[in-house]
């Protein structure tokens, strides 16, 4: 299946066999990185619970007024993706900051098997909720008639489960030897095995199955985000044509919710190709070359490359919750308001974002017919 040629582990551990000989199966080692120190992991985790409270707070609100709207949906989705990144700042950073604190670290005991994990777990959610939000979008705005007769809240929420079953699913994957977690450079976090830990004496270079389970995370992660990218580009472009064959006939053809939740989008779309890719071309990069033995002397780039891509993804959950915050209508008006000092919103775009306009756009293409 993978035109990839594995080398020999035996290779790998020669070296160390006299080291073995003298150091237990599974023992705890003191942290190398002992100067780190934890307030930055600290400050993250709390600036991202606050950021994910007050969205949440926003979301829930929006919801409870606008549950019967073509809204709905779309805030369905963004309410379990805030709380799914309110959940990943949470539990893995709290875990982290164990570490920190603990001051050693074992090779498989059971909190890097929790940590890895949660941090595949969390890292996919929020990639399937931006493609879901993406895709509910695009039907919403190119087909409103489809839209209304397959989208409701109870399925919606069927997907929303779903989406969490199967992120789990693949998170406990190495729970029945399909890949495996391990401590990760600096030694603070865990992570599917992509590459061979030296410094621990029984460590193995990534076998097969290490090399599948990064392949379906990473292919997963990237296939969601090009899924997104094609849906909102679709939406963006309908809405442009839209715009502009409403100035020709003079009529409201896009309606202000629509716009605005696809710029929601674009900018959660953005922010995770940012943010997640990285973390996702590094790690299988990384995996294949450490799985064919053709690391050489790029093993400490390649860990470097993966603390910043780790530390990318984390800021990818505090800035979900501001993207959505700040890409609201009250807000921009607000913003429009202090850059022009207009006070009189009179022909400008901000004009047609009220609350009546807040229609169904399946109301529209019922009309139409």
């Amino acid at each position: 299946m993978l035109a990839i040629k594995h080398c020999n582990s035996s290779d790998v551990l020669s070296n160390q066999t006299q080291q073995m000989s003298v150091v237990e199966p599974l023992r705890c080692k003191e942290n190398p990185n002992s100067t780190t120190s934890p307030t930055a992991a600290g400050l993250s985790m709390t600036l991202g619970i606050v950021s994910n409270i007050i969205a949440l707070i926003i979301l829930a609100k929006a919801y409870a007024r606008l549950r019967k709207r073509s809204k709905a949906t779309f805030l369905l989705f963004a309410s379990c993706l805030v709380a799914t990144d309110l959940a990943g700042h949470v539990i893995p950073g709290a875990l982290v900051l164990h570490l920190y604190t603990a001051g050693g670290l074992c090779n498989h005991d059971a909190t890097c098997h929790f940590l890895g994990g949660s941090m595949v777990f969390f890292g996919l959610c929020p990639l399937f909720f931006g493609c879901g939000m993406a895709v509910e979008r695009c039907m919403g705005v190119t087909r409103p008639l489809l839209h209304a007769r397959v989208v409701c809240t109870a399925r919606t929420k069927v997907v929303l489960v779903m989406i969490w079953f199967f992120a789990l699913t693949v998170a406990l994957l190495p729970f029945f030897r399909l890949g495996s977690y391990t401590y990760q450079y600096p030694w603070t976090w865990c992570f599917i095995k992509v590459s061979h830990n030296a410094s621990i004496a029984d460590e193995t270079p990534p076998t097969l199955t290490d090399v599948v389970l990064v392949l379906l995370f990473s292919g997963l992660g990237l296939a969601s985000l090009a899924v997104a990218l094609i849906c909102n580009t679709i939406s963006v472009m309908t809405l442009v044509i839209a715009r502009l064959r409403r100035k020709k006939c003079q009529r409201r053809s896009a309606k202000s919710h629509d716009i605005e939740m696809v710029a929601q989008l674009v900018g959660i779309m953005v922010t995770s190709c940012i943010c997640w890719s990285p973390l996702l071309i590094f790690g299988l990069m990384s995996v294949i070359r450490s799985y064919r033995c053709s690391m050489g002397n790029d093993l400490e780039t390649y860990r470097t490359l993966m603390v910043m891509g780790v530390r990318l993804a984390s800021w990818n959950q505090i800035l979900d919750p501001w993207v959505y915050i700040l890409l609201r209508r009250a807000v921009l008006r607000k913003i429009y308001r202090l850059t022009t000092g207009r006070s009189d919103l009179r022909g400008s775009t901000f004009r047609r974002w009220e609350i009546s306009s807040f229609q169904n756009s399946v109301k529209n293409a019922i009309n139409l017919n």
